[in-house]
Order: structure tokens, then C-alpha cells, then sequence
């Protein structure tokens, strides 16, 4: 099959390319590096010429509800256009696990903005929600940290790694339709706070971490919240094997 994956160059996005080249694919890159501006849509048509399917693994920072969701829905409205006018079949979204249930934050707000627009769009869909990634404790360091010390929130949560989220999303691209996917998420539970200090551990590196609901991750996002259904599909790379891939 012709399949484009938009956010090529990002985390996942990246990942997927290679999952569906291995599998023989012909596999188009959207990005501004690869000629696409998915924020005005310039390069679309061409990149989409005789594609099947459509991922869009696409990410982006925003700091305020009102730009997240401009910025997420001019992205999605674009493409979804264009596979209309290009006669794209299937449009896959990579969203998160939890999402509907967490007020207050800008990024999610943003990625619901995708989800309403993909769900109401004019292309067969499915949306495919997906835990944090196994890095994420690591990211939320990044995000805090000040003279080595670090707040982070005591989540709970289930990550999943990056390789199996983008195997999930090749594999559905490739079928047909769905609609609203189960969740993904990986084989276990973790405490947030725990995977920061085990992966600062793997990396060598010192950090004193504080753990506190005053953030950009606050207390609407505790308990069960970011947690996966009941049915949810379970990916098999653990936190432990991926931090020994750490050392």
C-alpha cells in the first residue's frame, strides 16, 4: 500500500515510517523538512496522490488552550480536506488514553479538537488512543527542572514504548476502518515519581525530585484517570526492558 505518515520526522511519527517500510510499504513523509506544511496545507495535494491511508502521528507544544486548539485543528482540517479531495480511504489518529477525562489542560484540549474533527470529518477513520510513552517521567524532569531539582506529579500510570505504538498504528492503517480503537497500552502499571528516579538513575545522572500536584500536570489527572479501559490492547516492552536500554 501507499501510506502517508504525517509527523514523519517526530518520536512516533519516525517509528511508524520504519514499521511500515519493513513490511514492504510505500510510505510517503509529511513534514515541513519533506516540502508539507500541514499548517497551511502547502505540499499536501501533491504528497497525497495515490494514497490508501493517512497517519497522523503529528505533535506540537502550546501553552494556551485557545492556541492548541487552533493550531491541532488547522493541522487536522487541512489534511482531512485534502485526503477528501485526493480520495484518501482511511484516516488513523494517534491520541491519548484519558483524554476526556482531564480539564485544564491545553495540550489535550488540542488533541480533542482532532478527535471531534476527525469523527465528524469526511474520511473513514479510526482513532487509536495510546498510554504515555515510557520516557515521559524523563520528559517531565526536563520540563521542571531548576539548579537540579525537579517537581513531579505522583501519576499513575501504564507507559507503553514508542516501537509498539507506531507497530499499533501500522498495522491498523493498513486494515480497515474502526472508528474509535481500543486503548493501547503497555503490560503494567508505574508511579510517575518511581520512573523518574529509576531513569535518572540509568542515565547517570542526579536530579532531586520533588513530587507535587502544583504543575502542569495537577491533581485532575490523578487516581485511575490516566489508566487504560478495561478491554484495552496490551503492548509487550516493559519499563524494565526499556531502561536497560537506558544504561
Amino acid at each position: 500500500m501507499r501510506i502517508a505518515v504525517a509527523g514523519a520526522t517526530g518520536n512516533i511519527g519516525s517509528l511508524t515510517v520504519a514499521a511500515l517500510e519493513e513490511d514492504g510499504h510505500d510510505v510517503v513523509r509529511i513534514s515541513r523538512s519533506h516540502g508539507v506544511d500541514l499548517s497551511t496545507g502547502d505540499g499536501l495535494d501533491d504528497a497525497l496522490t495515490g494514497v490508501e491511508a493517512v497517519v497522523d502521528a503529528t505533535n506540537m507544544a502550546a501553552t494556551e488552550r485557545a492556541e492548541a486548539v487552533a493550531s491541532f485543528g488547522a493541522v487536522t482540517r487541512n489534511l482531512l480536506a485534502a485526503e477528501e479531495r485526493l480520495g484518501v480511504r482511511h484516516h488513523v489518529l494517534l491520541s491519548i488514553v484519558g483524554l476526556h477525562r482531564v480539564e485544564g489542560n491545553p495540550h489535550y484540549a488540542g488533541k480533542r479538537e482532532q478527535e471531534r474533527l476527525v469523527a465528524a470529518g469526511p474520511v473513514s477513520w479510526t482513532i487509536v488512543p495510546a498510554t504515555q510513552f515510557h520516557d515521559f517521567a524523563a520528559m517531565v524532569v526536563g520540563w521542571t527542572e531548576r539548579e537540579g531539582v525537579a517537581t513531579v506529579p505522583p501519576l499513575l500510570v501504564q507507559p507503553i514504548a514508542p516501537a509498539d505504538v507506531a507497530g499499533v498504528l501500522a498495522e491498523i492503517a493498513t486494515g480497515e476502518p474502526k472508528g474509535r480503537y481500543v486503548d493501547v497500552a503497555g503490560p503494567e502499571p508505574q508511579d510517575l515519581v518511581d520512573m523518574a528516579r529509576r531513569t535518572n538513575e540509568a542515565r547517570g545522572r542526579k536530579v532531586k525530585l520533588v513530587p507535587t500536584w502544583s504543575g502542569p500536570l495537577g491533581v485532575g489527572m490523578a487516581g485511575n484517570v490516566l489508566l487504560p479501559g478495561e478491554n484495552a490492547r496490551i503492548a509487550p516492552t516493559t519499563f524494565d526492558e526499556w531502561l536497560a536500554g537506558q544504561r
